[in-house]
């Protein structure tokens, strides 16, 4: 429990499994059910807690205090928390930083996320990584574990959702934020679940991004005349999302195609691939991947709990496909490339947010890819 707690509503969390923990309220009251995952980044709570790809699920934060900096207007990935539920093992409430204009309790309610603390989220971790990630109830309203089990067991798990249509954008619009006056390019980027980071970058390398509803099709995007198409990070499992496969497929060998995170998934379902859900994922900002065409290591930031199957890249209708970064952790595929249709993607996140710098070069690359164009 933490020090100082003023209101010491109870709260539970109940796992698939049976397994529970008792703790404290933090942020709304009420319930929400969804899957558990946990993050390893030890800052970046603001940029976690809005990203949209974590629609459907719960964050345990592996860092045992969180909060400390509190929150501010800038350090968003988008318009709103898009997770159901944060778990903590003490939030601060006190916040020591120049740029904070509230503190993370406030910022939670705001949004009605229901929270939990004062729990030991070294076990819990523990038991997701041993046992995986799974649906889960937590609730600051119905605390008995017997009811909240049956909800569980009767929820909707990841596999076979789609997610994206509950948070991608629905009409076109312009990023403006950091855009040069004569921008080189001209990018459609689809929103399956965008970060806003990645559009930050995009304008900062000279580009006029125009974001598009994941349910866009390719003639549309062609009609527009872009120079190349991002596909965004996003939510959940890829095989649902037919439409955007269908659309991907149709720009392949058209405009070059870069994708990052689900992007990279929907990419490897277009080439003919693959893909499966993941023990417990990788989310957090320290995560090794080898670069086999650089031959180098990079800490990248993840956030997935799906992955391309390597062996189903074999045989691709559009070229032969590249696999060209691995996870050094699970050795599950980071990247990959099709040159014959001007594509390629990477698993994780090059924009960080949070996290390190290292695979920034991947937007250059973009660039170049757009400056020669496809033949």
């Amino acid at each position: 429990m933490a020090p100082g707690r003023r209101d010491r509503r109870p709260a539970v969390l109940v796992l698939a499994d049976g397994t529970s923990f008792k703790g404290y309220s933090i942020g709304a009251r009420g319930e929400f059910l969804g899957e558990a995952v946990f993050n390893t980044s030890m800052s970046g709570y603001q940029e976690i807690l809005t990203d949209p790809s974590y629609a459907g699920q719960m964050v345990t934060m592996t860092y045992p205090l969180i909060g400390n900096y509190g929150v501010n207007t800038e350090d968003v990935e988008s318009d709103r928390i898009y997770m159901g539920g944060f778990i903590t093992r003490e939030i601060s409430r006190t916040r020591s930083n120049w740029r904070s204009s509230g503190d993370l309790d406030e910022y939670l309610r705001k949004y009605g996320i229901v929270g939990l603390e004062g729990i030991d989220t070294r076990e819990l971790t523990m038991h997701l990584r041993s046992k995986g990630a799974m649906q889960a109830a937590l609730s600051s309203k119905d605390l008995d574990i017997d009811r909240l089990l049956a909800k569980v067991t009767e929820s909707p798990g990841l596999v076979g959702r789609d997610l994206v249509s509950e948070v991608t954008v629905k009409e076109p619009y312009l990023w403006e934020e950091g855009l040069v006056d004569e921008p080189e390019y001209e990018v459609v980027a689809y929103d399956f679940g965008i970060k806003w980071n990645i559009l930050r970058l995009l304008s900062a390398c000279g580009c006029r991004v125009t974001v598009v509803p994941a349910t866009t099709t390719a003639d549309e995007v062609l009609d527009r005349d872009p120079d190349g198409v991002f596909l965004s990070n996003g939510p959940g499992d890829p095989e649902p999302v037919t439409y955007a496969i269908e659309a991907i497929r149709g720009l392949l060998g058209k405009k070059p195609v870069f994708g990052i995170c689900l992007g990279h998934q929907l990419l490897g379902l277009a080439l003919g691939g693959k893909t499966y859900k993941l023990k417990f994922g990788h989310r957090g900002g320290n995560q090794p991947v080898i670069n086999k065409e650089m031959d180098r290591v990079e800490i990248t930031a993840q956030n997935h709990g799906f992955a391309v199957e390597p062996e189903s890249m074999h045989g691709c209708r559009f070229g032969a496909v590249e696999l060209t970064h691995w996870n050094l952790n699970d050795n599950t595929l980071e990247g990959l490339r099709c040159r014959d249709a001007g594509a390629f993607s990477v698993q994780y996140h090059p924009e960080a947010s949070p996290g390190p710098h290292d695979a920034r070069y991947l937007f250059k690359q973009f660039l170049d890819l757009m400056r020669e164009g496809l033949s």
